[in-house]
């Protein structure tokens, strides 16, 4: 009799745990809907102090919006970030987040994870890929539209120039979708023939690259009048070689540049940057916000994109002690 009441206990207790089991919905990447969403997310690296804030706003919004947050740095190499995408495919995370190093070669990648039905959102930089539906969408600023408000500043700034205005340009990292973006947005506004592209170089976004570089130009061209930095952090080292140089950065060179990080901003207060425009690194929130919304099926625009504005000196002063990066 004790032997049929247990064999019946197992019998409820086995048909019950299979009913639950087969209550679970797929998650889209196929693992089950236990009501918890991870976000594997893959960042370009920590190359400036843009990037930083950029990690840091990610990493602070995924717990705030009850989200798991498997986080990697691909070392600005694509390599790392197409093995860290295979990785949160093999994990089954539910989204898959990453702000691309460079715009070309995810088309595999990306379709693989489009076939294990893991929705892909980009975050600050686009991608150029065969199949627009690899990704969800992306979240980030108009590169292109940044680089045409430096570059109706630059022709404010020279509208009286009579002689040749000789420009130095520091693009950012070379195939990547802002240095392509504000190269183009800038000199599609800068067309006056006075002004004239004497150097050009990548300083891979970099404070240090930016400062090997703007040592070099300052020795071959002694006659630079303005240095188009696409982000601060170039423009901060340009800034280093030019004292270096015995001249005076924002004088004997006007500077503009793009981001608006706190250590470009306190330039631009000291009269070292002439004019910022602003590129906001506080994805975060947005981010969550998407991955919730594409999880529940909610359509959501192909580019979602961010609100900013730009800085003169006494704009940098103001804004400069409510800075949040």
């Amino acid at each position: 009799m004790l032997r049929r009441k247990t064999t019946a206990v197992l019998a409820i207790g086995l048909l019950a745990f299979g009913l639950a089991a087969c209550n679970k919905k797929a998650a889209p990447g196929g693992s089950t809907d236990d009501g918890k969403i991870t976000l594997g997310f893959s960042q370009v690296g920590s190359e400036s102090g843009w990037r930083s804030a950029n990690t840091d706003s990610i990493k602070a919004a995924a717990p705030a919006a009850g989200i798991t947050l498997q986080f990697s740095d691909a070392q600005q190499k694509q390599e790392n970030q197409i093995k860290a995408i295979r990785s949160y495919i093999q994990q089954k995370v539910d989204v898959i987040s990453f702000s691309p190093v460079v715009t070309t070669g995810w088309d595999t990648v990306l379709q693989e994870a489009k076939t294990a039905k893991i929705p892909v959102i980009l975050t600050d930089r686009s991608v150029e890929v065969s199949d627009p539906s690899l990704f969800v969408t992306l979240i980030g600023s108009d590169f292109v539209k940044e680089g045409e408000k430096a570059g109706d500043w630059v022709n404010k700034e020279f509208a009286s120039a009579t002689g040749t205005v000789n420009i130095a340009e520091l693009q950012g990292t070379t195939g990547s979708a802002p240095a392509i973006d504000r190269k183009k947005g800038f000199f599609s506004k800068v067309t006056d023939p006075k002004f004239k592209v004497v150097a050009s170089q990548t300083g891979e976004f970099t404070r240090a690259k930016g400062k090997e570089v703007m040592t070099a130009f300052l020795k071959a061209h002694k006659d630079i009048n303005l240095l188009f930095a696409h982000n601060d952090d170039m423009a901060l080292g340009a800034i280093e070689a030019i004292e270096a140089a015995g001249k005076v950065p924002g004088k004997d060179i006007k500077i503009i540049s793009i981001d608006a990080v706190h250590d470009g901003m306190q330039a631009l207060s000291d009269g070292k940057i002439n004019y910022i425009v602003e590129c906001s690194p506080l994805l975060g929130p947005q981010l969550m916000d998407a991955v919730k919304k594409v999880l529940a099926g909610t359509t959501v625009d192909k580019w979602i994109k961010t609100t900013e504005s730009e800085f003169d000196q006494a704009q940098a002063k103001t804004a400069l002690p409510d800075r949040k990066y």
